[in-house]
C-alpha cells in the first residue's frame, strides 16, 4: 500500500479536510489551500497521525511552560 501519491486526486472536500474512502493513500495533493499536502480523513490513520501530533505539540509546551 503506497500511503504518499504525487497523482492529482479528486477534490473531495473543502481546504484542509479531504475524505475519499477509495483513495487509499494517507497524504493527498491539495491545489484549494495554502498547505501543498493534506490528510485523507477517510483512512483512520490520518487520525492517528492527528492525536499522536497534537500529543507532541502539549508535550512540548508543557516542557517548556
Amino acid at each position: 500500500m503506497d500511503n504518499f501519491s504525487k497523482k492529482k486526486s479528486p477534490k473531495k472536500g473543502h481546504g484542509f479536510f479531504f475524505f475519499d474512502a477509495k483513495n487509499e493513500n494517507l497524504i493527498v495533493p491539495n491545489d484549494s489551500s495554502i498547505f501543498r499536502y493534506t490528510l485523507n480523513f477517510a483512512q483512520p490513520l490520518a487520525y492517528i497521525f492527528l492525536l499522536v501530533l497534537l500529543l507532541i505539540l502539549i508535550s512540548i509546551t508543557r516542557l517548556f511552560a
